[in-house]
C-alpha cells in the first residue's frame, strides 16, 4: 500500500511498550490461541464466548506491571503506517456518510502491548483486534499480525493490517448507524444459535464496509493488496478456524462467517463501493 508521506490521523494513541495496572484474564496455551482466533476481526460481537471455549476450562490470571520499553525503528514505522490507514478511513467514511446526510463521529485507535483497559473491560493481546462501542475506540496489539501470518497461513504484506483496521472501523459505522444496538436487542430475545446468525451478519457487514473503504482508496493500493485482504479473510473464516483447531466444523456455532462468506462480502463492498449494498441481514429473512 502506498502510504509514505501522507496524512496521519491524530486520533491514534500509541501505548505500546506500556502496560496497565491490575489483573487481566488470559487464555493459556491452546485456549489463548482459540480466544485470539475467535475474536479476530470480532468487534463487539467477537467478544462472545462460543461453544469451543465452553469445552475448555483452563485459564490463567496474569498481573500486569508498569514496565515501559522503547519502540524500535520498525515499530515506529508500523505505527506511522497504521495512523495513515486510520486517516484514510476518516477521510473516506466521513465523505461517504456526509453524502448520505449522516453525521460521522470519528473513532479513535489505541495501540497497545500485551494488555489494555477499555470501556468494555480489560483485554489481553490474545483478544486480537477489537472495537469497543463503549468508548468508540479500536484496540490493536500489532504483534497479532505476526500470528496471523506465521500460525494461520495468511499472506504477508501491510494490507492485511489495513483490512483489519477498516473492518474494525466498520463496527464503528454500525454503532453510528444504530445497527449494533438493534442486533444486541434482538439477540437478548433469541436462542444462542439464532443470536449467532445475527453475529455472523454483523461481522460480514463489517467486512463489506472494509471492501467499500478499499474501493474508495484505490489510488493508494498496490497490485497485490486485494489478494492480501482475501488471504486474511480466508484465514479467519469460522470454518477454517474450527477445522484447524478441532478437526471438524460446527456451523451453528459460527459467529463471524465462513471464509467464502467473508471474502464474498469484502469483494462485494470493493466492487460496488456503495454503503447501501451491504445488507448482510437480508439472507436471514
Amino acid at each position: 500500500m502506498k502510504w509514505q508521506g501522507r496524512r496521519q490521523s491524530e486520533n491514534v494513541e500509541d501505548r505500546r511498550g506500556m502496560s496497565t495496572g491490575g489483573k487481566v484474564v488470559a487464555g493459556g496455551g491452546a485456549l489463548g490461541i482459540i480466544i485470539l482466533l475467535l475474536n479476530l476481526f470480532g468487534g463487539e460481537t467477537g467478544q462472545m464466548i462460543t461453544p469451543m471455549l465452553e469445552q475448555m476450562n483452563q485459564q490463567q490470571t496474569t498481573t500486569t506491571g508498569t514496565r515501559t520499553s522503547e519502540l524500535s525503528e520498525e515499530d515506529k514505522a508500523v505505527g506511522e503506517f497504521v495512523a495513515t490507514v486510520f486517516a484514510d478511513t476518516e477521510d473516506i467514511f466521513g465523505k461517504i456518510m456526509a453524502e448520505n446526510n449522516i453525521q460521522y463521529r470519528q473513532p479513535k485507535m489505541v495501540l497497545f502491548t500485551d494488555a489494555v483497559e477499555t470501556a468494555c473491560g480489560s483485554a489481553s493481546a490474545a483478544s486480537g483486534p477489537f472495537y469497543c462501542p463503549g468508548d468508540e475506540k479500536v484496540y490493536m496489539d500489532l504483534a497479532f499480525f505476526n500470528e496471523l501470518q506465521t500460525r494461520f497461513g495468511a499472506k504477508g504484506g501491510d494490507f492485511a493490517i489495513a483490512y483489519v483496521i477498516a473492518h474494525e472501523v466498520g463496527h464503528h459505522i454500525q454503532t453510528v448507524l444504530g445497527t449494533s444496538n438493534k442486533v444486541r436487542q434482538l439477540q437478548a430475545q433469541m436462542s444462542k444459535e439464532e443470536g449467532n446468525r445475527l453475529s455472523v451478519a454483523l461481522e460480514l457487514q463489517a467486512d463489506f464496509y472494509a471492501g467499500v473503504w478499499a474501493k474508495h482508496n484505490q489510488q493508494n493500493l498496490d497490485i497485490d493488496d486485494i489478494d492480501e485482504a482475501l488471504s486474511a479473510a480466508q484465514a479467519v473464516g469460522d470454518d477454517a478456524i474450527q477445522e484447524r483447531m478441532q478437526g471438524y466444523v460446527v456451523p451453528e456455532s459460527f459467529t463471524h462467517g465462513t471464509s467464502e462468506q467473508r471474502k464474498h462480502w469484502f469483494m462485494k463492498g470493493y466492487q460496488t463501493g456503495d454503503l447501501k449494498q451491504g445488507d448482510t441481514f437480508a439472507e436471514l429473512k
